[in-house]
């Protein structure tokens, strides 16, 4: 697997329309994700890399250096310089001519910090890793043990590649947080990071993760928070309705990249995996980012579903006015049941996807396929 076979035009075409409407563009993603890659298909006119003392020390003096610029600007990994939006406000206000192309590593701060200063001047792009829509069927094994980082997709096999994940883990930890400006010290959150893994899948009690960490509830909110910041957790929150049940209320937690969960988890060939108690989990994380990611849906548009009653469905959201629906089941002939029926009829659905790693899709009811997850496009059939 080449990394020049590897195809993001869809990212490439959201990203350019994006360019097209608004003056600042900022993509956000994980650190080694693609994003520097990604912008060098913008042939931009100028590009500054914060993590470049030269080009760090230019921006010292921001006005001298971008006022003169015309055309396309990079800047990557500007989160290292927040107090340059303002000046990118004015910039872009005053220099019709430039446009800009800001690469960030993380995201809610980043888009607190450009919001406040270029309202309706910025549009965001979010950078997953690599997914099974820009490989093919062929790959889906490669890329569910591996992750989508593309050094560790594209090593020469899964030895280097647990090499560069566990390091990517390590310098994560000890580098980028501290570059963030988070002071917990990285031994500590490798350890709560460890012990999050363990609940990838599940519903959080933060008030049980706070007793296992001998920390307060406060303290775990503040951890995860930073580890969702920078796109290594993702908290699924529940749908809430007045349906006349009790609902689940809590989120779920699961580790983003399918990759770093098995790193974390120390699985580090698909035999092992196949023959994990965790397959199941680790199926369901890999197959919702890959939904997720096909869905082009942002993290307050996607729940899942669950009653105290039993009844729970994986993923849902709504399209086009109707809501959808999808179970994620690690089998090789998932059948209908009664979880299913009852989240239909709870939730009003229009259609429930079964996704598992068969080949063949197949109608369990008129409301009810089961799909392999390489074939997620024929879910646009239902969208109409």
């Amino acid at each position: 697997m080449q990394s020049n076979l590897i195809n993001r035009q869809k990212d490439i075409e959201t990203i350019r329309d994006l360019l097209e409407v608004f003056p600042v563009t900022a993509i956000l993603g994980p650190r080694q994700v693609g994003k520097t890659t990604l912008s060098k298909a913008f042939e931009p006119n100028f590009v500054f890399d914060l993590e470049n003392p030269r080009d760090l020390a230019m921006m010292e003096n921001p006005q001298l250096t971008l006022e003169k610029l015309e055309g396309l600007i990079v800047i990557d990994e500007v989160q290292r310089k927040p107090e340059l939006f303002p000046l990118l406000r004015y910039l872009v206000d005053t220099h019709q001519s430039q446009r800009y192309l800001i690469l960030g590593s993380a995201s809610s701060s980043l888009k607190q910090q450009s919001g406040e200063s270029l309202a309706g001047r910025i549009g965001y792009h979010y950078l997953t890793g690599i997914n099974l829509g820009e490989l093919g069927k062929q790959s889906m094994d490669t890329l569910w043990l591996r992750g989508g980082f593309p050094r560790s997709l594209l090593a020469q096999d899964d030895n280097k590649s647990m090499l560069w994940r566990s390091n990517f883990v390590s310098t994560f930890l000890e580098r980028d947080l501290a570059i963030l400006g988070s002071n917990v010290p990285s031994t500590v959150m490798y350890r709560f990071w460890l012990m999050l893994s363990h609940y990838h899948g599940q519903t959080l009690n933060y008030s049980e993760l706070a007793r296992s960490f001998g920390v307060s509830d406060k303290t775990v909110k503040t951890y995860i928070s930073i580890l969702e910041d920078t796109f290594m957790l993702r908290q699924l929150m529940p749908w809430h309705a007045n349906l006349g049940k009790r609902l689940v209320k809590s989120p779920k937690l699961y580790i983003r990249d399918s990759g770093i969960y098995h790193a974390l988890q120390h699985i580090e060939t698909m035999q092992q995996l196949r023959t994990s108690p965790l397959v199941g989990a680790s199926w369901e994380g890999f197959a919702l980012e890959e939904v997720v990611s096909f869905l082009s849906k942002r993290e307050n548009e996607v729940f899942f579903y669950g009653s105290h009653a039993g009844t729970e469905l994986d993923l849902l959201w709504h399209e086009m006015g109707k809501v959808f629906g999808v179970e994620f089941k690690y089998m090789d002939a998932p059948k209908l049941t009664r979880s299913m029926h009852e989240a239909i009829s709870d939730l009003q659905l229009h259609h429930l996807w079964v996704i598992y790693p068969g080949d063949k899709a197949y109608p369990l009811s008129e409301q009810v396929t089961v799909l392999p997850l390489w074939e997620l496009q024929k879910m646009q059939e239902q969208f109409s």
